[in-house]
């Protein structure tokens, strides 16, 4: 509500006061909750519903394969084509063995990384941006070399990169009090006491930051493996970290609207059922260094990730296996059985390797492995957040009060996470038609239920949510409005919830099966971003060849 001009932060809910006094309201449900919103004639805005082949997956639950047809011998299988299975086949490649098949469920390799594109623009499906790394990232700093995203080094040593790769200005806005603010951080309309909180919490991160473990290794850093195992900083995971800015003293609602918009963008979950280590984590590992850049510059491209996807891709040298449902891997002798459906010919095949590589998360294996396999795992304690994405078309953005529109629009207070603008790194900024991202955590206390939820939501009801957002902002959007397509992620990313990163079954989970079978997905990490895929691919690949090597 507002009092004397400012917004004054309270307990009222966002269904009493949302598009209070509007004429028409139609009830909507996001996360569990019913809002009453406003309507918006849309009927004339075309579109369709995507999503990453889940008709597909499900058919590992629903249906009975036939016996292979055909049955082929193989050096390595890798199963999945995300960034992870992707990194992996990449290392194996520099590596020298090159004797290698990849198999993609999709038809498209990528993994949330994946991107479309319009007469308009590309945009992202998903994942659409790096961090500036840590120059102690050495394999991703010479992969981006490969890209042409680092160009060169400083006498310092520090990394050059391509100006057309780091996000252009302006770089991020919030709208907030009826204006839109530079940053996303609030403080337009906020109270010098609040302002106070804010400061006292970068201030804390600037100390983790900082922070070594008695193992003398960095308390936060990225890929988590290289984070210190000391007892200080592992019993954060314990606790949520809703509950340790309560300890903190940290009461501030625009503080901590902020930190819970975070951990939606990253984690696809709130602060209340997220852990403390991953929340301190997601501020405290970002250290990134250049010669042109600092650590809160970004690296992005139309396309989002989908750019680093292809290049890992087509590093690899090889042509992946897409439409290729793996349904079963399982001993055979000295040697492992994949059997996969492929769905273009609708027949059963299978294949007789040395070794695999699962580059696939744990709901995923749960399904393929054979009895026997992996008994002492605990698959219940991998849980994954659903997402809605859109790519929304607009013939030309309406004028808006403050900072103009920038690569990334957020609300605040809002169930979504606002929109990028995919056309942000045109060379030609001043088109007036654009491709705006929309993101949208289905952060619910309960996955499933918001999973199965919006599987069953009709194109209608995904739109009317996404006009209503927008023209809090932008008001007469809608008319400007072409095309929305949505893209719905049933399990769009791993949930660092309180107690995972410790757990017994993560541990697990990334352990080889008879040094025959290793693992690489971020849900080892309990961190689902592209750097995590990428280390993660690269172990895979150094412990299969060191298998290789020891049988040799």
């Amino acid at each position: 509500m507002k009092k004397n001009g400012q917004f004054m932060p309270s307990n009222i809910t966002r269904k009493d006061f949302l598009w209070k006094g509007l004429a028409a309201t139609a009830a909507v449900v996001v996360a569990g909750k019913i809002i009453e919103v406003s309507i918006h004639n849309h009927k004339n805005i075309p579109g369709e519903i995507l999503g990453a082949k889940s008709k597909t997956g499900h058919l590992l639950r629903d249906y009975k394969f036939p016996e292979p047809v055909e049955v082929r011998n193989e050096k390595i299988v890798i199963v999945g084509g995300g960034i992870s299975g992707l990194s992996a086949a990449r290392w194996l490649k520099r590596k020298g063995y090159q004797d290698f098949v990849m198999l993609e469920l999709s038809d498209i390799t990528g993994g949330n990384a994946v991107s479309g594109e319009n007469e308009v623009s590309r945009y992202p499906w998903g994942a659409h941006y790096i961090p500036v790394p840590d120059i102690e990232m050495k394999e991703l700093l010479q992969f981006l070399e490969e890209c042409g995203t680092i160009t060169g080094y400083d006498n310092a040593g520090l990394p050059m990169y391509n100006e057309y790769h780091l996000c252009a200005d302006p770089e991020e806005r919030l709208y907030i009090n009826g204006m839109w603010q530079d940053g996303l951080v609030p403080h337009f309309g906020v109270p010098e006491n609040e302002r106070q909180q804010i400061t006292r919490f970068f201030d804390l991160v600037n100390q983790f930051k900082q922070a070594v473990g008695k193992d003398r290794k960095p308390a936060f850093a990225i890929p988590a493996s290289r984070c210190s195992m000391d007892e200080e900083f592992l019993s954060f995971d314990k606790i949520s970290f809703s509950d340790y800015l309560q300890q903190q003293n940290f009461t501030s609602a625009y503080l901590l609207w902020y930190l819970n918009y975070c951990m939606r963008d990253d984690f696809g979950t709130t602060s209340v059922n997220t852990s403390a280590w991953a929340g301190i984590h997601y501020f405290a590992s970002r250290k990134g260094t250049a010669a042109n850049a600092g650590h809160s510059d970004v690296i992005t491209w139309p396309e989002g990730n989908a750019f680093l996807a292809g290049k890992l891709k087509e590093a690899t040298g090889a042509v992946p296996q897409t439409n290729a449902l793996v349904y079963s891997v399982e001993r055979r002798g000295e040697k492992i059985r994949v059997k996969y459906f492929d769905v273009n010919s609708s027949t059963s095949k299978a294949i007789i390797a040395d070794r695999v590589i699962m580059a696939t998360p744990q709901f995923v294996n749960q399904k393929i492995f054979a009895e026997g396999f992996r008994n002492e795992l605990d698959y219940s304690k991998f849980t994954y957040a659903p997402w809605m994405v859109a790519n929304v078309t607009v013939s030309e953005m309406p004028q808006a009060h403050g900072k103009p529109l920038s690569w990334d629009n957020v609300f605040f207070d809002s169930d979504s996470l606002g929109y990028v603008n995919a056309c942000q790194q045109h060379l030609n900024g001043y088109e007036k038609n654009k491709v705006l991202t929309y993101y949208l955590p289905l952060s619910g206390t309960d996955p499933k239920s918001a999973r199965l939820a919006a599987y069953g939501k009709t194109h209608e009801h995904w739109t009317q949510v996404i006009l209503n957002d927008l023209e809090r902002a932008h008001k007469g959007i809608t008319e400007k409005i072409e095309r929305i397509d949505v893209w719905l992620w049933g399990h769009g990313m791993i949930r660092p919830v309180p107690g995972f990163i410790t757990s017994e079954a993560r541990g697990i989970a990334g352990q080889p099966v008879e040094k025959k079978i290793f693992f690489a997905h971020t849900d080892l990490s309990g961190i689902s971003i592209f750097e995590e895929g990428f280390y993660h691919g690269i172990r895979a690949a150094e412990l299969l060849i060191q298998s290789l090597k020891a049988n040799a």
